[in-house]
C-alpha cells in the first residue's frame, strides 16, 4: 500500500497533537428564532448527578416529568413523554410511528417548517399532499376543511408557529373539524409551546411534539411529546420489538414495521411504561433540563407566561416600527415571541447582523427560502423575553443600521419600547 502524502498524514499530529485550549464560547445575547439563552436554573439542573436509566430515583423523575408536561400540553394523555434528540427527533418519531407506507397526509404550508413536515412524511413513504399560502399569512379553517374533504387524508400535519415567517396558525377550529372528518391531527409546537396558548385536549389534537430551546428556555436535545389513546392504538398495531430485548410472550403486531429503531415510539413507550423495557440509553441530563424547564413554566403560570411574551413581543414590534422599519407579515397572525422585520432597501442585512454580533454580542436571525436576505427575525422567547433584552437589542440595532447607512429616528425605538414597558420588570 503506497504511503500517504505528508500533507494528508503526519504521525506527529496523531501521536502527539498540540493541546487545544479549554472551550470558552463568547458571551452572546441570543435574540434570534432559537435556540435562546438557557435559564440558569435549567443549566444548574443539568449538572445534577448522573443516574442509571433504571435507577428508581431516575424512573421516578421520568414519571414526574410526564406529569409536568401533561400540564404544559394541557392534556390528560397518559402517553406524554420525552424523545431524546432535538425537536426534529420528536417530529420524526411522530411521523415515522403514525404513518405507514402509502398513508395519505395533508400538510398546510405557510413557511419552511411545513415543507419540513412534507420532507419527513415522504421519507416515511407516505403519500403527501400539501396546500400553500403566501409566506406571511396563514390558513382560514375553511381552506383546510375543503382540502380535507377533497383529499381524505389519514393525518393532518401542521405547524402551530412557524419561525421562518413568524406566523401562527390558529388551531382551535382545526382539531374539531378533523375529528368530525375522521382525520388525525399532529401539531409541531416547537416554536410556540409555553410561549402561546396550546390546548391539546380542548382543541382535539391527537398528537403534539415540541422542543426545549425556545419558549421553554432550555437547550436543544430532548423533545417532549404527547399522544392520545386513538393514536397510541395506531402505533401499537405496528409494534415490533427488536430481537435481543423481546420478552418471552412477545408477538409481533400485524402492521408495517416502523422504519426507525431509535425513533420507534412503540419501543420508546415501553421504556416510559411500567415495563421499563430497555431501548436506548436515556439522556439523563437532558431529562433534568426538561423537568426544570417545565417546572419553571408552571411556577410562573402558563397564562402569565403567555402574557409576558405578548407584552415583550409587542414592545419590540412597536420599537421597530418607531425606527421607520416595516414589520413583516399579517400582524393579526403574528407569533407573540418572534417578530419579522423587512431589511431596509439598499442595506446589507448580513453586514448588520455581523455588526450586532461583533460589536454588541447580540444575535438576530435571517430567514429562509423566498425571505432569505429580505427580513430579519428577532426572537423574544422564554428567559430571553425581558425588558432589558428588548431595549439592548433596539439600541444596538439602531447603531448597527446607522453604521451601514440607514438612519432611524434617534432613540425612537428604545423610547417607544420603554413607554410600552413602563413598570415591567427588567
Amino acid at each position: 500500500m503506497p504511503a500517504l502524502p505528508g500533507s494528508l498524514y503526519r504521525k506527529r499530529s496523531i501521536v502527539n497533537p498540540k493541546p487545544l485550549p479549554q472551550l470558552n464560547p463568547p458571551p452572546r445575547l441570543l435574540m434570534g428564532p432559537g435556540p435562546v439563552d438557557v435559564d440558569p436554573r435549567v443549566l444548574r439542573a443539568m449538572s445534577l448527578p448522573m443516574l442509571g436509566q433504571f435507577d428508581p430515583a431516575f424512573t421516578q423523575s421520568m414519571n414526574q416529568c410526564m406529569a409536568l408536561y401533561r400540564q404544559v400540553f394541557k392534556t390528560a394523555n397518559h402517553w406524554t413523554l420525552m424523545v431524546d434528540g432535538t425537536a426534529r427527533a420528536g417530529t420524526e418519531a411522530m411521523l415515522n410511528s403514525i404513518l405507514s407506507p402509502g398513508d395519505r397526509v395533508l400538510v398546510p404550508i405557510f413557511g419552511r417548517f411545513g415543507h419540513l413536515l412534507c420532507e419527513i412524511a415522504r421519507r416515511c413513504r407516505a403519500e403527501v399532499i400539501s396546500i400553500n399560502t403566501a409566506w406571511g399569512t396563514v390558513f382560514d379553517p375553511g381552506q383546510i376543511e375543503t382540502a380535507i374533504h377533497t383529499h381524505r387524508p389519514k393525518l393532518l400535519a401542521v405547524v402551530q408557529g412557524d419561525t421562518s415567517t413568524t406566523m401562527a396558525q390558529p388551531l382551535d377550529q382545526i382539531g374539531p373539524l378533523c375529528r368530525r372528518a375522521g382525520v388525525f391531527v399532529y401539531v409541531d409546537a416547537t416554536a410556540s409551546i409555553a410561549g402561546m396558548d396550546l390546548r391539546t385536549d380542548e382543541w382535539q389534537l391527537d398528537a403534539v411534539s415540541a422542543g426545549l430551546q425556545k419558549c421553554l428556555s432550555g437547550p436543544p436535545g430532548i423533545a417532549p411529546l404527547t399522544i392520545n389513546q386513538r393514536l397510541a392504538e395506531i402505533i401499537a398495531a405496528r409494534k415490533h420489538i427488536e430481537q435481543g430485548i423481546r420478552p418471552a410472550d412477545y408477538a409481533a403486531a400485524a402492521g408495517a414495521v416502523i422504519q426507525s429503531n431509535y425513533l420507534d415510539l412503540g419501543m420508546v413507550m415501553d421504556y416510559w411504561s411500567n415495563q421499563r423495557l430497555n431501548h436506548h440509553t436515556a439522556a439523563t441530563s437532558m431529562l433534568y433540563a426538561a423537568f426544570e424547564s417545565a417546572r419553571l413554566a408552571l411556577e410562573e403560570g402558563l397564562d402569565a407566561r403567555f402574557q409576558r411574551h405578548r407584552v415583550i413581543g409587542a414592545a419590540l414590534a412597536e420599537g421597530l416600527a418607531a425606527m421607520d422599519l416595516q414589520l413583516f407579515g399579517d400582524q393579526t397572525r403574528k407569533m407573540p415571541n418572534i417578530t419579522g422585520v423587512h431589511i431596509p432597501p439598499g442595506i446589507d442585512g448580513e453586514a448588520v447582523r455581523a455588526t450586532l454580533i461583533d460589536d454588541f454580542g447580540i444575535e438576530i436571525g435571517t430567514s429562509f427560502g423566498p425571505l432569505h436576505g429580505k427580513i430579519w427575525r428577532i426572537g423574544t422567547m422564554g428567559y430571553g423575553a425581558r425588558k432589558r433584552n428588548v431595549l439592548l437589542c433596539l439600541g444596538a440595532l439602531e447603531a448597527a443600521l446607522r453604521k451601514h447607512g440607514f438612519r432611524a429616528p434617534p432613540g425612537a425605538g428604545v423610547d417607544t419600547a420603554m413607554r410600552h414597558l413602563e413598570g415591567a420588570p427588567a
